[in-house]
């Protein structure tokens, strides 16, 4: 006799979270035939719909959303025995499933995956770039083991363990680079470059150039720092970006690098897992190896004929 397997309450809460076959489909790494056949097997071992089927999107019935509660439930439950096994075992080894938010992942992913390949050969690392509200919905749904983004999330479930500091430079056209550099509200009166909405770097540059939370007034929106950075070399406006990005976005366009006045404005950036996560030992040392390549990532490997002669002196970050 057929019973409910894990693989229908995997496919399933799939389709509950994305809402469209196709794309659940895409996050089993199945066809979307095989994910149809799979639910329509579950809703017959159910006797009754789970689903209702629309020409371009799917609804979940009433029963639907409170089976897809109660099938994450069991996930999550499932996931942390697996997590409790690996813990048992000794040297962390096995999946680990990491989040990492895109105004950093370019920057440090590479030298993540390197430096814990070898360190921690027995891992399968399994990264994931996504904005900081789908990384936290995965971990607290433990589709994530952890994440590397900006603190603070103020999450009571999730532990925040911070990593290092980084500053945040200021990038003009390179014809601007004797120009004086703008104080916060000076910055509010200029064609402001920032990242779109749902980026938390977004709303860290916000902050920093209005302390009353209000958009600046001439305000453009890119999908990512490298278009923010090539649309200042095009003369458009000016951009906050990263220190560690520095030295990646800078190589191919006409821009300066200036510091901004006391206070600079910082982000921390941190690593995150569910506090019930029995892997804390491992957890702290993986922290550990990514701190240690945050700190010891150079400050400007870029070319030194991009910064005024003000910042040649390229200060290293201030870190935790």
């Amino acid at each position: 006799m057929n019973r409910i397997s894990m693989k229908h309450l995997r496919y399933f809460d799939a389709l509950a979270r994305h809402g469209h076959f196709g794309r659940a489909a895409e996050d089993c790494a199945i066809s979307q035939p095989a994910l149809s056949v799979q639910i329509r097997e579950l809703e017959q071992l159910m006797g009754v719909p789970l689903v209702e089927r629309g020409s371009r999107q799917i609804h979940l019935t009433g029963l639907g959303v409170e089976f897809a509660e109660r099938a994450q439930a069991i996930l999550r439950s499932v996931g942390e025995l697996e997590d409790l096994a690996r813990a048992a075992r000794g040297p962390y080894s096995g999946q680990f499933r990491f989040g990492i938010i895109p105004t950093i992942a370019p920057y440090l992913l590479s030298d993540i995956i390197k430096t814990l390949s070898v360190r921690l050969p027995g891992l399968e690392l399994r990264p994931r770039e996504a904005k900081t509200p789908v990384l936290v919905q995965d971990l607290l749904e433990a589709r994530l083991d952890a994440a590397i983004l900006a603190l603070p999330l103020s999450e009571s479930s999730l532990h925040e363990e911070a990593l290092f500091d980084e500053e945040f430079v200021l990038l003009r056209s390179a014809a601007d680079v004797e120009k004086p550099v703008p104080k916060p509200d000076g910055l509010r009166k200029m064609q402001l470059l920032l990242l779109e909405e749902g980026h938390c770097f977004r709303d860290q540059a916000i902050s920093y150039c209005s302390s009353n939370a209000v958009l600046p007034r001439n305000l453009m929106e890119g999908s990512s720092l490298s278009t923010l950075v090539q649309m200042v070399g095009a003369g458009i406006g000016v951009t906050l970006i990263p220190e560690m990005a520095v030295g990646v976005e800078v190589r191919s366009a006409a821009v300066s690098i200036a510091h901004l006045p006391d206070p600079r404005p910082m982000r921390t950036v941190g690593m995150v897992w569910r506090k019930t996560n029995p892997l804390l030992e491992q957890l702290m040392q993986i922290a550990d190896i990514v701190r240690e390549i945050g700190l010891n990532k150079p400050a400007l490997p870029g070319d030194p004929s991009l910064v005024s002669d003000a910042d040649a002196a390229y200060p290293p970050s201030r870190f935790v």
